[in-house]
């Protein structure tokens, strides 16, 4: 038989984390567009495609953006994106809710990209899952807070690749999503590169190494 590889070798190491388990969460971490989104959209498609659609689920951090009411009272607006500009705890509270109530509907919230808002309840884990796939910059800090996430999350997967790339798929989102492209150079400059900086700080931690390469995915070393 030949061996799995790319993509496939990732949906069959994701499928063998949940092994004799009720459910298991699996995160995927990595700067902003780095591809975390678009890895786990297609980890949940291969896996779905493999087990059946009800038996995977997809969670991502971004409903857990403060929305504006309260940026805003935090005079915290023009940081958007930032760990602070989270709720940290509500996220951690709810993948203990998943992995602790597998018979239940767990509804969690979505993100909306064209307002940049939360939205309540937008999404479910239904009892059949057993895999659920969440995403988000912050999986791997080292504070209380975020470490409480992780602490409900049997494996981090850290995706890294080109940075010109990841740099210039972040302005090109930016402006699709209503920014002027001077605007959109600024914002990454001023939130985005900062954030990736962070969160590259904290790819040691994680448990796997994910390439976001010109022919692929693969696996890559731990650093």
């Amino acid at each position: 038989m030949t061996p799995e590889t790319g993509l496939e070798a990732l949906v069959a190491a994701a499928v063998a984390l949940v092994g004799q388990r009720r459910r298991v969460v699996l995160g995927i971490a990595g700067a902003p567009g780095s591809g975390k989104s678009t890895l786990a959209e297609a980890l949940v498609d291969g896996v779905a495609a493999r087990e059946g659609d009800g038996w995977v689920a997809h969670v991502p951090m971004d409903g857990f953006h403060l929305a504006d009411a309260q940026l805003d009272r935090l005079g915290a607006r023009s940081r958007k994106g930032v760990p602070d500009t989270f709720d940290a705890d509500g996220y951690a509270h709810l993948l203990r809710r998943i992995t602790a109530e597998p018979d239940s509907w767990v509804y969690a919230p979505g993100f909306e990209r064209t307002l940049e808002q939360p939205l309540a309840a937008s999404m479910v884990v239904p009892p059949s899952a057993r895999l659920v796939v969440t995403e988000g910059n912050y999986l791997l800090l080292a504070e209380a807070r975020w470490e409480r996430a992780r602490a409900e999350l049997a494996e981090v997967w850290f995706v890294t690749g080109d940075e010109e790339l990841r740099r210039s798929r972040l302005v090109e989102r930016h402006v699709a999503f209503g920014k002027e492209p001077e605007a959109a150079e600024a914002w990454v400059a001023r939130n985005d590169d900062p954030n990736a900086t962070v969160v590259a700080a904290a790819a040691s931690r994680a448990d796997r190494i994910v390439v976001n390469g010109p022919e692929g995915w693969s696996f890559g070393a731990v650093r």
